[in-house]
């Protein structure tokens, strides 16, 4: 490789990631999700703590990412690992972003299930898992 396309990767690599980075903790700070996560559990001592576990589990993806790491565990385990650590996260972030928006009330409104919000979240849930399982099935179990 010559240097001019060594440099302009590297330069192209660094602006991609300072920009997701940036759009990362944009999204985070503006659905205050460590805030109210410490609200939430009554940990507001602990918010130092809660970020750097940001900080870490960010650049810990990243690392994976980089690198491909062999873990020495059984699929049966890891597999539900990273299944709930995963769905924590997408959940939190779902709910940050649902408190945020205040979007289930107005979607209740909007298709005129008032008084049964129940029903909508529990659609939603099994939407999402039909809809998780369909794509293992037919994308990733071909």
């Amino acid at each position: 490789m010559t240097t001019i396309k060594i440099i302009t990767v590297s330069f192209l690599g660094l602006a991609s990631g300072l920009a997701v980075g940036s759009g990362f903790v944009a999204f985070l700070t503006v659905l205050g999700i460590i805030p109210r996560l410490t609200q939430l559990t009554k940990t507001m001592k602990m918010i130092q703590q809660y970020e750097w576990a940001v900080v870490f589990g960010a650049l810990t993806g990243v690392f994976a990412s980089l690198r491909d790491p062999v873990l020495n565990i059984s699929p049966y385990l890891l597999v539900p690992l990273l299944g709930i650590t995963g769905g924590i996260f997408v959940g939190m972030l779902a709910a940050a972003l649902t408190e945020v928006l205040n979007v289930l009330p107005i979607l209740a409104r909007r298709i005129r299930l008032d008084g049964e919000i129940v029903i909508l979240i529990t659609a939603i849930v099994l939407g999402k898992i039909l809809g998780s399982i369909f794509q293992w099935l037919y994308f990733v179990h071909q």
